[in-house]
């Protein structure tokens, strides 16, 4: 039985390992381009690819799995490998509308990473100490609402 502190209220794992079908798929390729041009079963050049490609995908995919998945629990919420307290977070800033940039937009991006990662979006939080942060996600408004309601049924 799953206690309420290990419950998930939200998660994205970064990348998705199907990636690595695209290994066998240039493999798979580069054969059917040699029997069509009349080389015959030659296995050892799509072999080579499908072990290059896999390997290297291999790599970017674990990466992106630790450096930009995302997990909120009701106690904590994790952006990479960086652990963000839920109690820290005094506000969640609303969405942004229009051009205008907001002061929260040029904080620092919670995780390991220099700034909000690719195809994702950031969420305004304000922390303890009088601090800016912003939490980020594919998802962004589940992660915004979920953050939402944890405050808020912390600081009434």
């Amino acid at each position: 039985m799953t206690g309420a502190s290990n419950e998930r209220l939200f998660y994205e794992p970064g990348a998705s390992w199907a990636w690595l079908l695209a290994g066998p798929a240039a493999g798979g390729g580069m054969l059917a381009i040699q029997i069509s041009a009349g080389y015959g079963w030659q296995p050892l050049l799509p072999a080579l690819l499908l072990v290059l490609v896999s390997g290297f995908l291999t790599v970017q995919v674990k990466a992106a799995r630790i450096h930009t998945s995302v997990e909120l629990t009701p106690e904590a919420l994790r952006q990479g490998a960086e652990i963000t307290k839920v109690s820290e977070i005094v506000t969640v800033y609303p969405p942004t509308s229009g051009s205008e940039m907001q002061n929260w937009q040029s904080a620092r991006a919670l995780g390991e990473l220099t700034g909000v990662p690719r195809g994702r979006t950031g969420i305004g939080l304000k922390l303890s100490g009088n601090r800016t942060a912003q939490a980020w996600a594919r998802r962004h408004a589940t992660l915004r609402e979920e953050l939402a309601g944890l405050v808020e049924e912390r600081v009434p």
